[in-house]
Formats: C-alpha cells, structure tokens, sequence
C-alpha cells in the first residue's frame, strides 16, 4: 500500500520556485488520482483494467521511466542495445504501473502529508518529502526525488521508509542478468508485469 501511496503523494542550483513547483505537481497529482479515485470507486472495484489506465493516465507521466530503468539495470545498462533498452524500459514500465494500479485499488483513505521541497543532492534534483498516516500505524515516510526534463519535474526514484526504489531493483536485476542475461530480465519483467 505504501508503494502506490508513494506514486501518489510522486547541490542544486534551482531556486525556492523550483522547489514549490515540484511541491505542487506532486500534491495536485496525488490530489486528483485519489480524487478520481473516490469518484469512480463503483466504476474501477473489480475493473483492474480501469484502475491501469488511472494510473497510467495520471501518474506515469510524471515518471521518468528512462532513467528509472537505466538506473536500475546499473553498469549492465552500457552492454544492452538500443533495442533491448526500448524494451527494458517498456517492461519495466509496464510492470511498475500494473503494481501501483494493483496497490491503488486498495487505498482506503490514507492520509498524505506534504511538506516543504528540498534541494537534492545531485544538480537540477529537488526532494519533496511526504509522510503517508493510515490506520493506527506510524505515518511511513516517502521521498519523490524529481529532476528537472524538458521544462518540467518528473520522478527518477521513490524512497520509500528509507529504501529506495532503485537500490532494491538494482540488486534483483543484477541477479537475473547474471544468470539469464538481459533478454532474461526483459523476460522476467514482462511476465512480472502480465502477472501483476
């Protein structure tokens, strides 16, 4: 549940308008998927297919799925072709909104707490930080960590109660690629994603 919260919620040289800009299009995108969310709630119960588009159509443009891929494939990135990192990136796509759409389809009004932006460590990256609150647990912290792509915010990692999204798919696709190649992940990752 986390998980889906987290796309919910989605040195550096960017000033305070930068930082409040990347704020607000992670507020106002988790606003209006968990609004949408509400209102169609007898329309999408059951309907997996219509939950995937939700998240696909509001959430997935505000990911950077490129670098989220290139990131979590690591060094072995370099040794795939153009062609097998088109498909990398769509599987892999593929899979994490079939996850996040699986996940939304129980949200039952979490709280999401924003606070203020930050700047990253890398040049051009913020960090808006929120805090998701559900039932009787402790609020379970996530950080959008967004860089700046052709003029506007988008996703490259989730850090989720400390744990980054990439450093724990970097591990698992290393280990697949070591024992089946990087046909093999594209594989996996697609039958992760018809399975999810």
């Amino acid at each position: 549940m986390a998980a889906v919260l987290a796309l919910l919620a989605a040195g550096l040289p960017a000033t305070a308008a930068a930082d409040t800009a990347a704020e607000k299009l992670v507020r106002r995108t988790a606003e209006d998927t968990l609004r949408t969310l509400e209102n169609r709630r007898d329309q999408l119960d059951g309907n997996p297919s219509a939950i995937y588009d939700l998240v696909g159509n509001k959430l997935a443009p505000h990911f950077d799925f490129e670098l989220i891929t290139r990131s979590a494939v690591g060094r072995d990135w370099r040794n795939a072709s153009a062609a097998q990192r088109r498909q990398l990136v769509s599987a892999f796509r593929a899979l994490l909104i079939s996850t996040y759409a699986k996940s939304l389809a129980k949200y039952s009004g979490e709280e999401v707490v924003y606070k203020p932006a930050r700047a990253g460590t890398r040049d051009g990256t913020v960090v808006v930080p929120t805090e998701v609150t559900g039932s009787g647990g402790p609020p379970i912290p996530i950080d959008y960590r967004m860089h700046k792509e052709d003029g506007g915010w988008k996703v490259y990692d989730l850090v989720i109660d400390n744990v980054s999204m990439i450093s724990n798919y970097r591990g698992q696709f290393r280990t697949i690629i070591g024992r089946s190649g990087i046909d093999g992940l594209i594989q996996e990752l697609e039958a992760k994603a018809a399975g999810a």
